[in-house]
């Protein structure tokens, strides 16, 4: 089985969507299905300098936004997940497009723990994914050699891969992420309990 995530590095609930993902896996048990990691960029027009966080979050929601309104349920989403989020930390906005590209020209092995490894950085320690120095610092943090990605990044490596998602994003109708496809036979949306992945599972194996 193959599931394809789509996600955005510094979309909250992609985390959240991962996280469930991964525990439904564990229930399940049994053979492992190949994740594959899709690009999605929640705001393209963000510059490659990033953009300041809690402004950019303001303009974009206007008065929907709050602190304790929309990224509270964010905090206690993740809490439910057993995962930290600590926007106080969080003061940039940045272009995604980098650390997509480093997702996916990284070994398929350890992609789940980079880009686990990646959203850790940004959302409880509030540094900037958008620097190739920062995710180059995260890449060697669980033990990929950094040097050689960087020469790859540098050599404009992973962009036709990064274009090939967005394609597909588009073609199949993504609106927004987190957005599964499992067994290309099913489509799940958002960040889903554990409890949805396992209806999809079971529904898979009937039909096999």
């Amino acid at each position: 089985m193959i599931i394809d995530i789509f996600q955005d590095t510094v979309c909250p609930w992609c985390r959240i969507g991962k996280a469930n993902l991964l525990q439904a896996l564990n229930m399940r048990g049994g053979e492992r299905p190949q994740l594959r990691w899709r690009a999605f960029m929640l705001d393209p027009s963000v510059p490659k300098d990033g953009l300041p966080f809690m402004t950019t979050m303001k303009k974009k929601y206007g008065e929907q936004f709050s602190r304790e309104g929309m990224l509270g349920r964010v905090v206690e989403a993740g809490t439910a997940a057993g995962l930290n989020f600590d926007f106080d930390k969080v003061e940039y906005m940045p272009n995604t497009r980098l650390s997509h590209r480093l997702i996916a020209i990284a070994p398929d092995g350890p992609k789940a723990e980079l880009v686990e490894a990646i959203h850790r950085a940004y959302f409880e320690e509030g540094r900037n994914i958008g620097k190739q120095s920062v995710l180059l610092e995260i890449a060697d943090g669980i033990g990929l050699d950094a040097g050689p990605l960087g020469a790859r990044l540098d050599r404009g490596e992973g962009e036709a891969q990064v274009e090939e998602d967005f394609s597909m994003a588009r073609r199949i109708g993504v609106s927004g992420v987190p957005f599964f496809i499992i067994g290309n036979k099913f489509a799940l949306s958002g960040a889903q309990p554990p409890e949805s992945f396992l209806k999809v599972f079971g529904r898979l194996e009937q039909q096999s």
